[in-house]
């Protein structure tokens, strides 16, 4: 964010100008004010002018070309100010050096002046060079800022997008499900007693139903919700596709009080099912587990099938944005010749 900001100024198409502009503005300034006289510094117009130029000019590239080095450092430091006063401090740094070297070598080099009688004029620069630093660099923080501010607030539109359409794509899948859901129960009631699986199905598919109504419009659930919504929709599934179809969830205890997408392993399991071959010779394997660094790992092995239904990804996708707009952290995405794995962060709430 930083690096892009401060590049958007420091690289502007329109810099030259810019420090031509601050140039001519700064030598007028010390015309009307007669520092020359006052100071009694004995210089040409033209090599003051130029003087001014080159310092102005050397002060701006001089930060454009420090720029590349604090990229690594905004990644790993939160505080943007102390970037922001580092980045300051070394621009004062290294410009103290060039306009040392510029002032010297218009007076001792090109007017043979002695060194005492540059210090005055080398004083009134570096005086000009630190206050154009500062300006620079003030402007660059402004609009690192405002940049910043204008980009969280489109972070905030695109999270109410990318939860209306998702909050939209679980409407679209309940199919009335107060109406389903109430008319389940009576369905379960009619079961003969003794078909104990019909009833046990009925009874699963109520509980994903229930999960769906209490949840959909949350933007995160904790993990022991979320298994506990998963394994009557696996049980769903395995009644399915039979001897096709092997899930293994096997998350510790202790992490159920992470936070993740709601139904994010459902839609992960869905795609899974969607774009693999399920049979009882070629069954799917899908395994759901917990890595050391808080994550939960969603793999099955790979066997496409030939000819998919026209797929947008939605679901993928949708997970992906959502936890870069609720956390900042991306959802890995691997696939190889054997299998396809998609890593979600295990979130914690601040």
């Amino acid at each position: 964010m930083f690096l892009q900001c401060a590049a958007t100024m420091f690289t502007h198409r329109f810099r030259y100008l810019f420090i031509a502009g601050l140039a001519v503005y700064t030598y007028i300034n010390t015309m009307l004010c007669e520092v020359y006289k006052y100071f009694k510094i004995d210089i040409e117009w033209y090599y003051a002018f130029g003087t001014i130029t080159m310092v102005t000019l050397c002060i701006w590239e001089g930060s454009r070309l420090l720029e590349p080095l604090f990229e690594k450092r905004l990644n790993t430091i939160k505080n943007k100010i102390k970037v922001l006063v580092l980045f300051f401090v070394a621009g004062g740094f290294l410009n103290t050096i060039i306009t040392t070297a510029i002032v010297l070598l218009v007076s001792m080099v090109l007017h043979k002046h002695s060194f005492a009688e540059a210090i005055m004029p080398l004083k009134l620069n570096l005086i000009y060079a630190w206050l154009a630093n500062l300006l620079f660099h003030l402007l660059n923080a402004i609009r690192f800022y405002f940049t910043e501010y204008n980009t969280k607030l489109m972070e905030a539109e695109e999270l109410k997008r990318m939860t209306a359409q998702a909050e939209l794509q679980l409407v679209k899948s309940q199919i009335n499900p107060h109406f389903l859901f109430n008319n389940l129960n009576v369905l379960s009631a009619l079961v003969m007693k003794n078909n104990s699986d019909a009833n046990r199905f009925i009874e699963e598919f109520s509980k994903v139903f229930r999960y769906i109504l209490n949840n959909h419009d949350k933007e995160l659930v904790d993990v022991k919700t979320e298994l506990n919504y998963i394994k009557p929709y696996i049980f769903l599934l395995e009644k399915r596709f039979a001897e096709g179809l092997h899930i293994e969830v096997n998350i510790p205890e202790e992490k159920e009080r992470f936070y993740i997408i709601p139904a994010s392993l459902q839609m992960l399991i869905e795609n899974a099912i969607k774009h693999n071959v399920v049979s009882k010779s070629r069954p799917l394997h899908i395994d759901v587990h917990v890595n050391g660094n808080n994550t939960i790992v969603v793999s099955n092995n790979l066997q496409l099938r030939e000819s998919v239904d026209n797929s947008t990804r939605i679901g993928l996708n949708n997970i992906i944005k959502r936890y870069m707009l609720v956390s900042g952290i991306k959802v890995e995405v691997h696939k190889d010749e054997e299998a396809f794995t998609v890593t979600l962060p295990l979130l914690t709430l601040n």
